[in-house]
């Protein structure tokens, strides 16, 4: 065997999903290992391993196949040289939202929509806020008791 490369039982066990998962992936191009054996057998090379358990990641964060197929198309179309981007690029969910962050943006993996958290112009609002509304001080958070309040707590 070739060294660096796995074979399916390897795969299986390294990732944590079934030979059945990895023939059905590899049947249908979601996660294609690497090489073959001369007699046909599916070698995966670390790289693959990666994409593996980022496909399984994704589908126990309740990303159904479909929509992780979809969202490999889309990312072909956006990002040509990426080959391989369940191994190459760092996904994120978020609620029903695949995000990709690559080259110090984000993006939805579908539609290709950047996601801009402005975080500058929420510190500015926290900043005005606090301005308008300086921090309360220790008397207006505990008001001195009435004389009818003291009588009842003692």
């Amino acid at each position: 065997m070739n060294q660096g490369l796995f074979s399916c039982r390897q795969a299986a066990a390294i990732t944590g999903l079934s030979t059945r998962q990895l023939a059905y992936w590899r049947r249908t191009g979601l996660v294609t290992p690497h090489s073959h054996t001369p007699g046909g057998h599916a070698r995966y090379a670390f790289t693959d391993l990666i994409a593996l358990r980022t496909a399984r990641q994704l589908i126990e964060a309740g990303v159904s196949v479909q929509r992780i197929r979809k969202c490999l198309q889309s990312l072909t179309r956006f990002l040509p040289t990426v080959d391989r981007p369940l191994a190459e690029l760092s996904l994120v969910i978020t609620g029903d939202v695949v995000l990709v962050i690559h080259a110090g943006s984000a993006f939805d993996a579908l539609t290709g929509q950047e996601w801009v958290f402005p975080v500058a112009e929420l510190a500015a609002e926290v900043e005005r806020l606090q301005q308008d509304r300086p921090e309360p001080q220790q008397a207006e958070l505990f008001p001195a008791a009435t004389d009818e309040e003291e009588e009842r707590l003692a």
